[in-house]
């Protein structure tokens, strides 16, 4: 596989931070750490997309410090224990990835830095969230928590700037190489989809799991690392919970399927949903895919350079209202109304997390990458249909990056 990323890319970046930030603060960031899966195991690691961002580096537990013209990398030792079964840390491959060439050990790197910052008395960082992120139901990774008490220990009085927004508007506007690799994803992603979804193939399925097996195979066969996200494969009523992922029920003719899948690549995340058919499907399922294609149309002739996404949504909700009407499912627009089958956004933000880093209070800008996604659910029906695509903002309007799949119903 291609590799798109080189020193040079993670160096800019760097560089494009500090002119941002505009301190003369140390600017620190955590790596995550390894997660518990059980007893002496742990989850596979997944970095944080910042550091990544600023570095390139896929280890847990590290640092970075970027303090003006210096940058180094604090290691953590491993004992031997570690070391046989992770095995080592090179420091010349992290300086070769990162074109970082200062990389030292715990002990010297935090003397350093402790140093810098009882001089300033202030620090760049990013905040930290809340241990458990309640609107997700999620525990969040603890490494910049435990960035931000290493940093209080140092100094009771210590000024601590968030940079958080700052790096969110770098990460918006897509690099060309970002690009690339985002466009690897989704044709990798396209070309599995449409190998699964053959009427001939198709046919043959009767679990959801066999439709997700077939998905991962074809994603690692074409060079990616895998999933960007939890694949959802949910027929009939089932496509009717959002984020369904248990991919564990018996498929049945007459069916819709919805498919919400991404490939990953390098770290950037595809996101292409399909809704097909198992065999024959209803007038009505019909009926409610093309309502829903029709509404993607829609939002696809809103997008360009100077709109707010708030406003975007806001259209596409009275738009959908209509559809919803002609389908029969409801008598007026009323947002409640709208909403008991069209209980999502249209569209997020893209790149090294399926829902990437984005202001939504700022106009859209050449460079960035979203998700078109609408969808509407009728539970007592027993249908579901979501369509999505990935688009580019471009000076004049969009660019649809997963243009070459042919979204009619299968």
């Amino acid at each position: 596989m291609q590799t798109f990323f080189t020193s040079d890319f993670f160096r800019g970046n760097r560089q494009r931070l500090r002119a941002e930030v505009g301190t003369d603060a140390p600017i620190v960031f955590a790596a995550n750490g390894l997660l518990q899966r059980g007893a002496d195991s742990n989850y596979s690691f997944c970095q944080d997309a910042n550091f990544w961002y600023l570095t390139g580096i896929a280890e847990p537990d590290l640092y970075l410090v970027i303090d003006g013209a210096e940058e180094y990398l604090i290691v953590p030792p491993r004992d031997d224990s570690r070391t046989a079964f992770d095995g080592i840390v090179d420091f010349s491959d992290l300086t070769k990835k990162s074109g970082i060439s200062q990389v030292v050990n715990t002990g010297t790197g935090w003397r350093k830095l402790k140093d810098r910052i009882k001089e300033t008395n202030k620090v760049a960082t990013v905040a930290a969230p809340p241990a458990y992120i309640e609107r997700y139901g999620l525990y969040a990774n603890p490494a910049r928590q435990t960035l931000h008490l290493k940093l209080a220990e140092i100094s009771p009085k210590l000024e601590i700037k968030d940079i958080g927004r700052d790096i969110v508007y770098l990460r918006m506007i897509k690099q060309p190489k970002e690009l690339a690799a985002i466009q690897a994803a989704i044709d990798i992603t396209l070309k599995t989809i449409k190998d699964v979804t053959k009427k001939p193939k198709l046919a043959k399925y009767s679990q959801e799991y066999q439709i997700e097996a077939d998905i991962f195979a074809g994603f690692r066969s074409q060079g990616a690392s895998g999933h960007a996200f939890e694949p959802i494969v949910a027929g009939g009523k089932r496509a009717c919970t959002l984020h369904y992922v248990a991919n564990n029920a018996a498929l049945s003719e007459g069916e819709l399927i919805v498919i919400d899948v991404g490939a990953e690549v390098e770290h950037y995340a595809a996101d292409i949903t399909r809704t097909v058919a198992k065999g024959e499907v209803s007038p009505r399922a019909q009926q409610v895919h093309a309502a829903v294609i029709d509404v993607q149309k829609y939002a696809y002739s809103l997008l360009m350079p100077g709109v707010l996404l708030r406003d975007y949504e806001k259209k596409i909700e009275n738009y959908m209202g209509k559809k919803l009407i002609e389908l029969g499912l409801i008598k007026d627009i009323e947002q409640d109304n709208v909403r008991d089958f069209y209980p999502h956004s249209t569209s997020h933000f893209l790149g090294l997390n399926v829902h990437d880093v984005g202001d939504y209070d700022r106009p859209l800008e050449p460079g960035m990458v979203l998700t078109v996604e609408p969808g509407i659910y009728v539970p007592a029906e027993a249908i579901g249909v979501r369509i999505e695509d990935d688009v580019l903002i471009t000076e004049t309007g969009i660019k649809i990056l997963s243009k070459k799949s042919q979204p009619e119903l299968l």
